[in-house]
């Protein structure tokens, strides 16, 4: 269940044009994206996570997703947006800091080596 509202992900983006099935891919690539980094299983609110809980979807260390965690999907949603190409020629490029990984950080599990 995502917890990136279209209406919220249109904001962050500035209204973009694109249609709802290809805003909604980006939504649920960010999202999973997240996801992946932190070992964790996020969701909308404390029901939804019950019942994933209850199904035994959740994982190992479920949780509500917290407005840090909701800022670095919609920052990751922003990335996949204006960078729709593996390769672009003809520019000059800087890494720009990691804003999402400092504000999904905390909530990580299971670091490994």
């Amino acid at each position: 269940m995502p917890f990136i509202s279209m209406t919220l992900a249109r904001s962050h983006l500035r209204d973009p044009g694109d249609d709802d099935p290809y805003m909604q891919l980006l939504i649920d690539a960010a999202e999973e994206a997240a996801m992946d980094y932190i070992n964790r299983r996020v969701y909308p609110d404390a029901v939804a996570m019950q019942a994933a809980v209850a199904s035994g979807e959740a994982g190992a260390f479920p949780m509500v997703a917290t407005s840090a965690i909701k800022s670095a999907c919609l920052l990751i949603l922003g990335h996949l947006y204006a960078n729709r190409e593996d390769v672009v020629v003809g520019t000059i490029s800087t890494e720009m800091p990691r804003g999402s990984q400092a504000l999904l950080t905390p909530y990580r599990v299971g670091w490994g080596v």
